[in-house]
């Protein structure tokens, strides 16, 4: 089980590749919030309402200073897919080694139709223009998360 991170600490650096393979890294947004989200596999249902929640409300977002990542462990070519399909707006990385959803705490033994299973663990961590931990919230359902997100930020 991978530690869970808290508010205050540093948020885990990365590099990932994105839907078109071009390099995303988390130091590329210093001085803007950013909120990383992971999500367990891209064309699923829950994952895709989430992806276009954020996608909807990225304008909002993005007035408020807060830039979007998804992480998830799908390769590239899927991110593509994925984003074609939906129309989505938000950056979305591939991490299929999972070492920084092992970093975020957003891979592990989870509980999955009463079953105790290993996997990403849909979460959400919010950086501040610092690198650091605002906020770190886990096993995040994926229906009304964005709206959540955004009336506890107070956007």
């Amino acid at each position: 089980m991978s530690e869970r991170l808290e508010p205050g600490d540093t948020a885990p650096a990365f590099t990932l590749p994105d839907a078109d393979g071009n390099e995303v890294s988390l130091a590329d947004h210093k001085g803007r919030k950013v909120i990383v989200y992971f999500y367990p596999t891209a064309l699923t249902p829950g994952c895709t309402k989430q992806a276009c929640d954020f996608t909807d409300n990225l304008a909002v977002l993005a007035t408020a200073g807060y830039d979007v990542i998804g992480v998830s462990p799908d390769k590239p070519e899927k991110l593509a897919k994925f984003r074609e399909q939906e129309d989505l707006k938000v950056t979305l990385v591939s991490d299929p080694s999972k070492e920084v959803l092992t970093a975020y705490g957003a891979f592990g033994e989870k509980k999955l139709y009463g079953k105790t299973v290993t996997g990403v663990i849909r979460s959400t961590v919010i950086v501040d223009e610092e690198g650091k931990v605002e906020r770190a919230l886990y096993n995040v359902k994926a229906t009304g998360h964005v709206a959540k997100i955004i009336k506890d930020l107070g956007i």
